[in-house]
């Protein structure tokens, strides 16, 4: 048995990572048994044996004038593994055979990485050639991809560009009329969760979390941008029903949501309502609106009254019916479209018309039938959210027009 040493995720794959991989192969074991073994994910391992079979001949194969397999391909090789290491019939097979060598697979990919590290090899007469043709091509007028097309320099445009900013070339940046009508970018970083504040609630802590508890159903949370800099909405999907609610910040802060929770703690405590009857545990992302977590899970007096849990880096998927729901907000709200002019009473408007509109997976139903079968119509009116007669919804920009909303 094969123990997997430490992590090596991320790790470029090793000639002994690459000898095992052969070895498995020949006793037919499966990508995901093998990337286990070698700490890798299935894909790395079904990518490394496509890349890297060889095509090899026996006694069967028949070549063409220019020396090439002609024989039929095997179908097997359209499917895992993609080769016939652990075939029985592979010494008496007349189709085309393909076996993953470790020794050759590692010789091509350390030719490969060489190759892709060596780049351009040019001496100082090569290189003051280069800067003569591009120079003189520059200053008749001409664009820098038309520069290298028409001097046959065999360099990137983004190459050439990074040259020309620092100073390796006869022509400056000033001399590119396109260059300089550009402003460079502003790279912002974005707020994020930090990875010392989510231990214990990463998306590994939550399928724990509801599989230990018995929680059927959740509330996935995101929000959604309207103009830049200006207001965003706060969006909370029930995913018994995909009932959704949304809640106008002033801005995309952690200030913003943590006032907004707080006033839900204790919209439902002068309710006598149990906050966590409705918000059992709450899945959002990385964003760093969340970061103040302990408001959001408590009310004014401390006691914690929900579980919240993040999902993993770049992965959407994880709360998806937030993220297709948000589809029928943008229906009414494209992107680009500023909240700035707009009410919390208008958006509940909004979200009434969203919540009305039946649903082929609920055989006709819509979310806010089904939201008062499981939690009844005082809750609904609690989030301030009425039913639209199913001849009165609306689905579109027009809905912005009725409510007087500009922008």
């Amino acid at each position: 048995m094969i123990v997997n040493k430490g992590n090596k995720r991320y790790k470029h794959l090793t000639q002994d990572d690459r000898s095992i991989l052969e070895i498995m192969l020949q006793n037919a074991t499966t990508f995901q048994t093998i990337a286990a073994a070698l700490g890798k994910d299935a894909c790395t391992i079904s990518r490394e044996v496509r890349k890297h079979r060889t095509l090899v001949a026996n006694r069967f194969t028949n070549y063409d004038e220019q020396n090439n397999v002609i024989n039929e391909s095997c179908p097997k090789l359209e499917r895992p593994p993609y080769v016939c290491n652990a075939c029985k019939k592979r010494h008496s097979c007349r189709l085309k055979r393909y076996l993953y060598v470790s020794r050759k697979a590692h010789e091509q990919y350390r030719n490969m990485l060489r190759d892709s590290r060596e780049g351009i090899p040019l001496n100082k007469a090569e290189f003051y050639d280069m800067d003569a043709k591009l120079s003189a091509a520059i200053q008749s007028g001409q664009h820098m991809y038309q520069a290298l097309q028409s001097t046959g320099v065999e360099i990137a445009v983004s190459t050439a560009y990074k040259y020309a900013d620092k100073g390796y070339f006869s022509f400056t940046s000033l001399d590119l009329p396109r260059k300089v009508k550009f402003k460079s970018r502003k790279k912002k970083r974005t707020p994020y969760i930090p990875p010392a504040v989510k231990k214990g609630r990463t998306y590994a802590d939550f399928l724990q979390y509801i599989e230990t508890h018995e929680i059927p159903n959740w509330v996935e949370m995101d929000t959604v941008i309207g103009r830049q800099g200006g207001k965003v909405i706060l969006t909370l999907l029930f995913t018994i029903c995909n009932f959704m609610v949304g809640i106008l910040l002033d801005s995309k802060s952690a200030l913003a949501v943590s006032q907004e929770f707080r006033h839900l703690h204790e919209k439902f405590a002068a309710a006598q309502t149990p906050f966590d009857q409705l918000f059992p545990l709450i899945l959002t992302d990385n964003g760093g609106e969340f970061a103040n977590i302990h408001s959001i899970e408590c009310n004014a007096a401390g006691t914690r009254e929900t579980h919240l849990f993040f999902c993993d880096a770049m992965k959407s998927c994880q709360k998806p019916r937030v993220e297709k729901n948000h589809t029928l907000l943008r229906d009414i709200c494209p992107k680009g479209t500023s909240f700035d002019q707009m009410t919390q009473s208008q958006l509940n408007i909004i979200f009434s018309h969203m919540n009305s509109t039946a649903r082929k997976q609920y055989n006709g139903k819509t979310p806010y039938q089904l939201f008062c079968l499981y939690h009844g119509k005082e809750m609904a009116d609690l989030l301030e959210i009425r039913e639209v007669p199913a001849d009165k919804v609306i689905q579109s920009k027009r809905l912005l027009k009725l409510l007087n909303i500009t922008g």
